[in-house]
């Protein structure tokens, strides 16, 4: 009889350390997400003042800014929807685009030795390695939980305690972003 209540209180202080190592992990989870959030609120608010500086210079671009804005918006909105496919589908526009911006702005002189527009594109290079460095740990707290409830004897457990796979934050496969950059050196 003493040796049945052991291995009963033994499975039961298991089953209470499976289930609070998990809640653990997924509360970090839902950390390193909200600080996401916090470097894309961020990006957001940087956007609206990138695009009024250089409006004006950027007559013939016109295309790249109003890309840029529908993209804002529409990663605002899916920001709120709480879709994390939606959410990561129209992040990489954004980023897209904004890499266009970018990468225009540097052909206008006029633009790179506007003191304005140099502060905020080193903003918003500082907030997207922010962004980049955010995405890498939530990834690896998602691997670590997802993992937790893989192995056994958690395995056994996770699923009946109400614990779910998260998901990765990936780029789409069919993202602009996984393609070779082409890189020409000519002059």
């Amino acid at each position: 009889m003493i040796i049945f209540v052991a291995v009963l209180l033994a499975v039961v202080v298991g089953v209470v350390w499976i289930f609070n190592n998990l809640v653990t992990l997924r509360n970090q989870v839902a950390n390193a997400f909200k600080q996401i959030d916090v470097q894309l609120k961020r990006r957001y608010d940087l956007i609206p003042n990138l695009i009024s500086s250089v409006k004006g210079e950027m007559k013939f671009e016109q295309s790249t800014l109003e890309k840029v804005i529908q993209a804002r918006a529409a990663a605002m909105s899916a920001g709120s929807a709480g879709n994390m496919n939606d959410i990561l589908a129209k992040e990489g526009a954004l980023t897209q685009a904004l890499g266009k911006l970018i990468a225009l702005t540097e052909n206008y002189p006029a633009l790179k030795a506007n003191e304005s527009v140099k502060a905020l594109m080193e903003e918003l290079t500082h907030t997207e390695n922010q962004i980049g460095f955010s995405r890498q740990f939530y990834n690896d707290i998602v691997t670590k939980f997802n993992t937790e409830q893989q192995v056994f004897p958690n395995n056994l457990f996770a699923a009946m305690m109400g614990f779910s796979p998260a998901v990765l934050f990936e780029l789409p496969a069919d993202s602009q972003e996984r393609a070779v950059p082409k890189v020409d050196l000519a002059v």
